[in-house]
């Protein structure tokens, strides 16, 4: 499945919350530690969610920006599931 994404780098702690975008489409909000400098906080994004959810995280769309497209391996049910048990 295709998501898309917002990341807000040098925060506290990790952590994903979804949300809704424009027209309502599906937003995943992603909070990471790492700065936005040397791809660091792509590679916890791409870590950390692969963690998560269990599955292979690929990036697709927009490395040097805030807006991101991600490609998850994942059903949408399981996506779901998985992040409403992530507190």
């Amino acid at each position: 499945m295709i998501i898309d994404a917002v990341v807000k780098p040098s925060s506290r702690k990790f952590e994903a919350k979804l949300g809704q975008g424009e027209g309502g489409k599906p937003l995943l909000r992603v909070s990471l530690t790492e700065p936005a400098e040397k791809n660091k906080a792509n590679l916890e994004l791409l870590k950390e969610l692969s963690r998560l959810l269990g599955c292979e995280v690929r990036l697709v769309a927009g490395a040097k920006s805030k807006k991101k497209k991600l490609e998850l391996a994942i059903d949408e049910a399981s996506f779901y599931a998985k992040l409403q048990n992530h507190k």
